[in-house]
């Protein structure tokens, strides 16, 4: 059975505004949504009393915001808050079991932003403990029995349900985008460092990134307008040269997925998108190693103090990667944040010489699998987190049922373009499909954690 419902942000936020919309009433209609369907899903953490402090949130709203005409621009949005983001007067837990006082602290810069853009913040989302490896109870919308990724799970899940039009995830590795594929639903992730991260729980200081989920390109660009500060609208519909990133990400993907992904290509081309094929990032392994080095050393530091005290409470895949993490030296770390950067400035060179604007990858390597012990592979997103540059998951169709996502990844502090681009480029390939292929071997280069 599925349980999806698309909650535009555009549409919803400008009824709001323009009072056509009852603020209460739409709260009440949200919220006996998740009361129906959550039960199933497990995507909201449950909170006492949220009905109530929702209302009281929208009445303060009204109380400040009277005239349509001066509203705010994400007025009276709901929006989900994965919870490795801290929230005053929310507890943060992390999908973890350690006491939240101990992970208490300052409100999440991003969601200061979003309140002060008239946002109400529905909740917290579940996640994979500490945003890495071990994942929640979340489930698929689109089937039950299948993963809806990871570690952004609960803000993916409940975007496609229907619970809120907006929300907030975090992505290291492919923590975004990956989820958004798998639950149909558009996925972005900035540029490194232009949505601030400040009161987030770190996995990895150097390459984590807070983003979003939304049901389309339109919304994500509305959203990430009044959380970036030095957001620049673009216009002028000029369309972007695509460059099909060939190499050993790209071949390890499923095959139907791949064929999929081959006729998103061929019907982009024939909408007139022209298109180069570069091979990239050829050294996939030494890639992948050096990340998991970054990644593992700089969470076992992140977890230094809490692992000593608490270390039997953490889930066997975290505290893997901790321990892999403490075997990481101060100056291997300090070499594979350098070796990132410089690989950033090649990828960027070699993107400016082949006149490519954007590049078009599959976002996962196929649909998601069947059960939820584990979020799927996060291979085809590897590279281009581990260069920081800005990246889309748009909804390209589906296999046997199940949805697959189109990888758009632009150019450095390219996220305006980005963007703007992203929407015209789904609806080229939002509805091809694909029957069901046979369960193939999921290739995975290197242990996760």
């Amino acid at each position: 059975m599925r349980y999806v419902a698309s909650v535009s942000l555009l549409e919803t936020v400008s009824e709001l505004r323009a009072g056509r919309l009852d603020l209460h009433a739409h709260v009440d209609a949200l919220l006996e949504r998740i009361e129906a369907v959550d039960p199933v899903l497990l995507a909201v953490l449950p909170e006492p009393g949220r009905r109530a402090r929702l209302h009281a949130s929208a009445a303060e709203l009204l109380a400040r915001h009277p005239d349509p005409g001066d509203r705010p621009p994400l007025f009276g949005a709901l929006v989900g808050i994965k919870d490795v983001l801290r929230v005053d007067g929310l507890p943060t837990s992390a999908g973890s079991s350690l006491p939240a006082d101990d992970l208490a602290g300052a409100e999440s810069a991003a969601v200061r932003s979003l309140r002060a853009a008239g946002a109400l913040l529905l909740g917290k989302t579940r996640t994979a403990e500490f945003a890495y490896a071990a994942p929640g109870p979340t489930r698929n919308p689109y089937d039950p029995d299948h993963t809806p990724g990871g570690s952004s799970h609960g803000s993916a899940a409940g975007v496609a349900a229907g619970f809120f039009p907006l929300s907030l995830g975090t992505q290291t590795i492919g923590s975004i985008i990956r989820p958004a594929a798998f639950c149909g639903v558009a996925g972005y992730v900035p540029t490194y460092a232009r949505i601030r991260a400040e009161g987030s729980l770190h996995v990895c200081r150097s390459l984590d990134r807070v983003g979003l989920f939304a049901s389309d390109a339109g919304g994500m660009a509305l959203a990430a307008a009044t959380l970036i500060d030095s957001w620049h609208p673009v216009g002028g519909g000029r369309r972007p040269v695509l460059g099909v990133a060939d190499g050993p990400f790209l071949e390890a993907t499923e095959p139907a997925a791949l064929e999929l992904f081959e006729r998103q290509v061929d019907v982009l081309a024939t909408a007139g998108y022209q298109l180069r094929r570069e091979r990239v990032f050829e050294d996939a392994e030494t890639v992948a190693e050096s990340l998991r080095r970054l990644m593992n050393g700089e969470l076992a530091r992140e977890h230094a103090a809490l692992f000593e005290r608490y270390g039997d409470r953490y889930r066997p895949q975290t505290a893997s990667g901790i321990e892999h993490g403490r075997t990481v030296s101060d100056d291997q770390l300090a070499a594979d944040r350098r070796a990132a950067v410089e690989r950033r400035f090649q990828v960027e060179s070699q993107r400016r010489a082949a006149g490519v604007d954007v590049w078009v990858t599959p976002a996962a390597l196929g649909p998601a699998p069947a059960g939820i012990d584990a979020s799927g592979s996060p291979w085809p997103n590897l590279p281009w987190s581990y260069v920081g540059l800005p990246a889309v998951s748009a909804p390209a169709g589906a296999i046997g049922g199940l949805p697959v996502g189109l990888q758009l990844v632009g150019g450095w502090h390219a996220d305006e373009e980005l963007l703007e681009w992203a929407g015209a480029l789904a609806h080229q390939v939002e509805f091809l499909t694909a029957p069901a292929a046979a369960e193939q071997p999921r290739p995975q280069s290197f242990t996760w954690w």
